[in-house]
């Protein structure tokens, strides 16, 4: 099946951000793309709590939504929303980082949001609280679509294996990790760690990501790595983008899945186990 990727460099616009996405979305469909998935934070990249405030809505109100899913259903293909930043009625402000999965007439097929918030020292320079703005996602999330079963997730969840098992074993066949990837650990961890979510669970992982410079209203501004990637269930990368943005096309051919689970069947082959004895100080 045609499907393509978007890798995305937004700003901290969501107005401006839009119709560059629409752009390359109606790009990717012309060229025959059947399934497009977007990177996290579609809608905008930005370090400024504040701005967020200012420049999110909530679900109900959020122009990218909308529009996107009025492409969606112009085009009559089924659309992957990486994430967006939203408003919730949380009673402490914090924002959902939520990934939608767009059936072709339109709908919303499913939501997703992210459980793992990213809270990490990168170095003495790059620190990042996630879940200071954003609130942990509490439920795991397959859906169905017309070629195959989807597992979503967001960024940061790539390095918990447990979520990936419980999305294959839930019947997945495709995985979605749409990211806005760190620079420095993009580079030392991004392909390890997407290949062998791919080999660990027999799925195509699907991987859109933000990438470069992303310009700001405030003077701090946002890099991410780029290399948007599609693994095969194998392992092998099919896709690597690099650092441009644009769409890239790649095709979809699910028998892999079946092929890579017959030859080596982990997940059949899992067992139950005791975890280690306690180790006497």
């Amino acid at each position: 099946m045609k499907s393509a990727l978007l890798q995305l460099n937004v700003t901290d616009d969501p107005a401006k951000n839009l119709p560059v996405t629409i752009g390359m979305l109606r790009d990717a469909v012309a060229q025959g793309a059947k399934f497009v998935l977007t990177p996290e934070v579609t809608n905008c990249v930005s370090t400024s709590r504040r701005h967020q405030q200012d420049v999110l809505q909530h679900e109900g109100e959020d122009q990218t939504l909308a529009a996107l899913r009025v492409e969606a259903a112009d085009a009559g293909i089924w659309l992957l929303i990486g994430s967006l930043g939203l408003k919730t009625d949380d009673p402490d402000g914090r924002f959902a980082n939520r990934s939608f999965l767009i059936a072709p007439d339109g709908s919303v097929a499913a939501r997703y949001d992210k459980i793992h918030m990213f809270d990490v020292q990168i170095n003495e320079t790059e620190t990042y609280r996630e879940s200071e703005g954003y609130r942990p996602g509490t439920q795991a999330v397959v859906a169905d679509t017309a070629f195959a079963r989807i597992g979503m997730s967001v960024c940061y969840d790539v390095r918990f294996p447990k979520l990936y098992q419980a999305l294959a074993n839930a019947g997945a066949r495709i995985i979605t990790v749409p990211a806005a990837f760190s620079p420095v650990t993009g580079a030392a961890h991004w392909h390890a760690l997407l290949r062998a979510r791919a080999i660990e669970t027999g799925c195509f992982v699907i991987a859109p990501g933000q990438t470069g410079t992303h310009a700001s209203a405030s003077r701090k501004t946002r890099d991410t790595y780029g290399h948007s990637l599609v693994v095969s269930p194998w392992g092998e990368v099919i896709l690597d983008a690099g650092e441009a943005p644009g769409v890239y096309n790649f095709d979809l051919n699910m028998e892999e899945g079946e092929a890579a689970r017959r030859r080596v069947p982990s997940l059949s082959n899992a067992r139950e186990f005791r975890p280690p004895d306690p180790v006497d100080q």
